[in-house]
């Protein structure tokens, strides 16, 4: 019988303006790596390098679905229509670059981070 490891928790800084309003420049949030995807989490993801070849940081997406023609991967989105990248541009991403699962912002504002789009 195979345990699952346990998920490590970690602090995140939001950049950017991808996931407007749901999450603001410079929230904090409690990340936690190996945790379990689902459709609608909030995630720390690895974005494929951008047209010149240039390596991406980490970036927080919303995980919208499981990519219709490959199952075993995942869709992202931002929650702010104007702004980010999206599988729209790099496609849908295998399940080892969703890294970490958002479950709260710890500051300024504590309080749970749902799977629910608050446009």
């Amino acid at each position: 019988m195979r345990l699952r490891s346990i998920p490590r928790p970690r602090v995140v800084r939001v950049r950017g303006r991808s996931m407007e309003p749901t999450l603001l420049e410079g929230d904090l949030l409690l990340a936690l790596w190996g945790s379990r995807v689902r459709p609608g989490v909030v995630a720390v993801v690895r974005l494929p390098p951008d047209a010149t070849g240039a390596s991406r940081p980490l970036s927080i997406k919303r995980v919208s679905g499981v990519d219709p023609d490959a199952p075993d991967r995942w869709w992202l989105d931002s929650d702010n229509p104007r702004e980010g990248v999206t599988s729209f541009e790099v496609g849908s991403l295998d399940q080892s670059d969703v890294v970490a699962v958002v479950v709260a912002r710890v500051y300024p504002r504590p309080g749970r981070v749902t799977t629910r789009h608050t446009p």
